[in-house]
């Protein structure tokens, strides 16, 4: 069948306000679960500590290939953000001078070269996809229960300081209380913000290790020297930890000011039985007593850019439900976060449905109930990360397909830090779009001074706009190539005309206050 020739017209300068007007459904990214929000954190934990979601000993073929397929699932799937695992045990998935090279990426003796760079690899195919990469540390852990000391590399920092080392059940870690340890993480994560074109800096629950009965952990001759001002060990340690988030938040921002930084605690900050301000939970376990991380001291003093507790319970679960610590942790932030906002985003137990003694997480839907709690009115969630990949792509009871079929059928934006930069980024300077056999192919041109990190593609049917507000007219998220970025849409009908509108989203996610539009001639 012969093709006809499709003429292009370009529109200038379409402000929100005039898109709002015309709009006939508008989004609340805080309303009803029904509703898909148009920002909202999908994220998912890769982990690489004892190969969990990464298997070891891949050459660059096999490993970029794992990840383009990794990717391309999650992409599909409609996520928007990996966690990456790059500092599993104080070594690196990337080439360091501050630290050996993992074991798990290579199967052998810690320090081994790959021959590649396993994080420069997932950086760039996840940008490729529109996808944020969330760079993921573990601080203080030196090895695994299985291994000893000297398993580790002989340039491994816990081998050339043996005194920065303590040991701890059967696990090897950095001392927290020291001063040269924390100048060491330090200089580990500004290594990693320089180097790497990353999103974000990761921490998760591991601080202080979690207790073991009866063994105190070994850190009286830290405190006798450095604890001076504290008359309680255990506010020492809480001040510890806190300078260690201040000072890595700081580090980060002097290094980039866009790159977040994120924790993901334990889910229950104290209980209501050991403060009265805490959650109504009777967890055998809490951040503030037990691993000495008072989350709610970062959250009101702004030295992280999100928090996502780990809210591993159901929710009907009676001693820790998941709708109490939804609430709890919501008001935290509320509260909290009133002259430094933090993003609030849920970390969920991909990992116990169909596998708990929890009988609710039998039931397949227990999990995308969750992601509906975190999309109700009262909630300050933006989103929720998931733990871990290999849970996902198990897929148990099929709740993976109802969570991707139902909830994430809509592309949605990560939720912005504006914060750290609220500057609006200007349009891009031009946009043409080719009407090919099975798709439309959109060339971006910027030569603004400011460069945005990212656009957004909305697409309408026809010759009008519709809401810059309605995920569902989001075709995609492109990140910037150096002024001229090409996307082709191939979900575009050939038959059909279309208007596109391209918006610019700043590195800290301030999006465009216009968008170049152009519109199709039928």
């Amino acid at each position: 069948m012969k093709k006809k020739h499709s003429k292009w017209r370009i529109v200038h300068l379409v402000t929100m306000i005039f898109v709002l007007c015309l709009s006939t459904i508008a989004v609340n990214p805080a309303s009803a679960s029904t509703t898909q929000p148009k920002r909202e954190m999908r994220a998912v934990w890769i982990s690489t500590v004892l190969n969990i979601d990464m298997k070891a000993g891949m050459n660059e073929t096999q490993y970029t290939a794992w990840v383009r397929q990794t990717l391309d699932q999650l992409k599909a799937n409609k996520l928007n953000t990996v966690i990456y695992q790059v500092r599993p045990t104080n070594d690196a998935m990337y080439p360091s001078k501050l630290a050996p090279w993992s074991t798990y990426i290579t199967g052998k003796k810690q320090g081994t070269n790959p021959g590649y760079d396993p994080l420069a690899i997932m950086v760039e195919e996840a940008h490729k996809r529109g996808m944020e990469l969330h760079a993921w540390m573990n601080p203080y852990r030196v090895t695994m229960p299985s291994q000893k000391l000297t398993d580790l590399a002989l340039d491994n920092v816990a081998r050339k300081n043996p005194g920065w080392v303590v040991k701890y059940g059967k696990q090897y870690y950095l001392n927290p209380g020291l001063p040269e340890v924390q100048d060491y993480l330090v200089k580990t994560v500004k290594e990693l913000v320089a180097n790497y074109d990353i999103d974000a800096i990761h921490m998760d629950d591991y601080f202080y290790p979690y207790k073991i009965a009866k063994e105190a952990f070994p850190d009286q001759a830290a405190y006798k020297k450095y604890g001076g001002s504290f008359k309680k060990v255990e506010d020492w340690r809480r001040n510890n930890v806190n300078q260690l988030v201040k000072n890595l938040y700081i580090a980060i921002k002097d290094t980039k000011p866009h790159v977040q930084f994120g924790i993901s605690p334990f889910g229950v900050w104290r209980n209501k039985s050991l403060d009265k301000t805490g959650s109504d939970t009777r967890a055998g376990v809490n951040n503030y007593d037990d691993l000495y991380a008072d989350v709610r001291t970062w959250i009101k003093n702004g030295t992280v850019d999100y928090i996502t507790p780990q809210i591993y319970w159901s929710r009907t679960l009676a001693v820790a439900k998941y709708g109490t610590l939804l609430d709890w942790w919501s008001h935290e932030v509320q509260t909290y976060a009133k002259t430094h906002p933090v993003n609030l985003y849920i970390g969920l137990a991909d990992y116990k449905v169909g596998n708990d003694s929890d009988a609710a997480w039998k039931n397949k839907m227990e999990l995308p109930s969750q992601i509906m709690a975190n999309r109700a009115e009262k909630s300050a969630a933006m989103g929720q990360m998931h733990f871990s990949l290999k849970s996902m792509q198990n897929n148990k009871l099929g709740y993976a397909t109802i969570v991707n079929q139902q909830l994430y059928n809509y592309t949605a934006l990560t939720p912005d830090i504006s914060w750290s930069g609220d500057t609006i980024p200007a349009e891009p300077t031009f946009v043409q779009v080719t009407k090919e056999a099975a798709s439309r192919k959109i060339e971006i041109i910027d030569e603004n001074t400011t460069q945005p990190r990212k656009y957004v593609i909305y697409r309408f049917m026809g010759n009008d706009e519709g809401s810059y507000e309605d995920s569902r007219n989001i075709v995609d998220v492109v990140y910037n190539t150096n002024g001229f970025t090409t996307f082709v849409d191939k979900t575009a009908l050939a038959k059909r005309s279309y208007t596109y509108g391209i918006m610019a989203v700043s590195a800290t996610g301030v999006e465009s206050e216009t968008a170049f539009v152009v519109v199709e001639d039928e």
